[in-house]
């Protein structure tokens, strides 16, 4: 079970040298990390979703990872190699902090060379470690803690996003709300008015008959049968 979760972590690892390159492969699939390999910074911030034309265009290699993929794959660790041409670890970094879209993504910087400065300078762009290479497993482990709060991270953006859509519901909602109200008013006025025109009309019906049992009767009081015993007993006298 434990191994399924590790297995979740996707790790960017970026290096000019290939034999870096698959040493840290190595490192962090021993470790149960999906991991994707690219050459140069450029190629990074392609696979990210953020694409440097001014690198892609100076580049003669093309990208050894599809543009698209990143929109498939989430990124939970970009780890880079300090000293590469064209672009440096250091302006990856940059690139990617300056992002609004990726700056919550842990950034490792490695190096060959212990060099206080540059180990300084990117640990205050942000970079959450600094590296010495050859990269071991022990460095791998020590990285696990970065990997959690990137995650962490990511849940808190979702829940954030999940909140922002269920507000926009509920406006809608209330938006909505009073158009409903009109619709069941009118639908009770017409309703109302619909009984009303039954009842006229049922009166007028009453009416009419009352009228016409009220011009019955006159007509039965003239009637032969009536006046024929009358006319009987004048001829008898």
């Amino acid at each position: 079970m434990g191994m399924a979760t590790e297995t979740q972590y996707h790790v960017l690892a970026v290096d000019d040298n290939f034999i870096d390159r698959k040493l840290v492969e190595r490192l962090f699939k021993i470790s149960s990390f999906h991991v994707t390999t690219v050459d140069s910074g450029s190629k990074a911030l392609e696979f990210l979703g953020l694409v440097d034309n001014d690198h892609v265009n100076k580049s003669s290699c093309p990208p050894s990872v599809p543009s698209a993929l990143h929109q498939e794959m989430e990124v939970n660790l970009v780890i880079t190699d300090y000293c590469m041409p064209g672009m440096t670890g250091y302006d990856l970094l940059k690139k990617i902090k300056e992002s609004s879209s990726l700056k919550d993504i842990p950034v490792v910087i490695m190096s060959s060379e212990n060099v206080p400065s540059r180990i300084s300078r990117c640990l205050e762009e942000g970079a959450e470690e600094f590296l010495l290479k050859p990269v071991q497993l022990s460095d791998v482990k020590r990285l696990r803690p970065h990997l959690l709060k990137g995650k962490s991270r990511e849940q808190n953006q979702l829940e954030a996003v999940q909140e922002a859509q269920e507000l926009q519901v509920q406006e809608q909602k209330q938006e909505l709300q009073p158009v409903q109200e009109l619709q069941v008013q009118e639908e009770e006025l017409k309703l109302e008015e619909e009984l009303q025109e039954q009842l006229v009309l049922q009166e007028s019906e009453q009416q009419s008959t009352q009228q016409s049992n009220t011009k019955r009767k006159p007509v039965e009081e003239f009637s032969p049968e009536r006046t024929r015993p009358r006319y009987n007993e004048l001829t008898m006298i």
